[in-house]
């Protein structure tokens, strides 16, 4: 990919981030769930770390080498037309310099956006990470979004009548470190949400599913990017499972009406990149 190819899809997809139509991404694991997502009308791919490993046999968890993390990141963009930022959990590096070098290798891969997560570590370790990351971007010349994602709701660190402030103050040194956007998963309510999105400058990401409120909802709350998560992989798993349980036990095939036609999935396989967008049905 060219530098101005990667710059102009890195524009769209910073202009993508606004709470009154936030980005809504069905996060894809492997290039056939990436075009299917694109297909669909997707403006962008997300990838979810999770349905990567899955994938590869491998359990979600910086369990993953870095090469392949990159050879499914190498994949997915060469086989959409539309922007793809990638989760690389904690960078996929045992300290900051690697992680930076993955960094590289991604934006080397087609990539103009990334996930970094500070799980259980101390705040202080994401944060030089993502200077890190900005600094490897910087290097190439090349325009990266940083997503910073905050594990305390998700985890449940620290006491609950802290959490808010907790976030608060790890969002506030992940921009200052040069981050370009703040995913909190593990909360969906609300009035959190709204209080987050009221003192975090810079595009608040939530992570959505059965029982959140609805991407409009999520906006009005001052969320501009609402993601699934590992949520599409596991429903495609969870197909695999009923389908099993059903044919092994009534000798039934209920679980696979409503499938996409094979003619049309294997034509998004077949013809090259952005062909058939919009093209599947919902």
């Amino acid at each position: 990919m060219t530098t101005t190819a990667h710059d102009a899809l890195a524009r769209c997809f910073r202009a993508l981030h606004t709470a009154s139509r936030p980005l809504a991404l069905a996060n894809a694991w492997d290039v056939a769930s990436a075009r299917v997502v694109e297909a669909a009308g997707a403006p962008a791919i997300a990838t979810t770390s999770a349905g990567v490993a899955w994938s590869l046999g491998r359990p979600d968890g910086d369990a993953l080498s870095r090469e392949e993390a990159l050879g499914a990141i190498r994949r997915i963009a060469a086989a959409v037309t539309v922007p793809v930022t990638v989760d690389i959990e904690s960078g996929y590096g045992a300290d900051t310099t690697e992680a930076g070098e993955t960094v590289r290798q991604v934006l080397e891969a087609g990539a103009v956006g990334i996930n970094l997560e500070d799980g259980t570590r101390p705040p202080a370790e994401l944060a030089a990470r993502i200077r890190a990351a900005r600094a490897a971007a910087d290097a190439e010349g090349l325009d990266l979004f940083v997503n910073a994602r905050v594990d305390t709701y998700l985890f449940g660190l620290g006491p609950e009548a802290d959490r808010l402030a907790d976030t608060l103050d790890r969002a506030r040194q992940y921009v200052d470190a040069g981050a370009d956007g703040v995913f909190v998963p593990g909360v969906t309510d609300l009035d959190v949400l709204a209080a987050l999105a009221a003192k975090i400058p810079v595009p608040l990401n939530a992570m959505a599913g059965p029982g959140a409120p609805a991407v409009p909802e999520l906006g009005r709350a001052g969320v501009a990017r609402v993601s699934l998560g590992a949520g599409v992989a596991q429903a495609a798993y969870t197909a695999a499972h009923r389908a099993t349980v059903e044919l092994l036990g009534t000798g039934g095939y209920g679980p696979l009406a409503g499938a996409l036609d094979f003619g049309e999935l294997n034509a998004l396989l077949t013809a090259g990149p952005g062909a058939g967008a919009r093209g599947v049905e919902e």
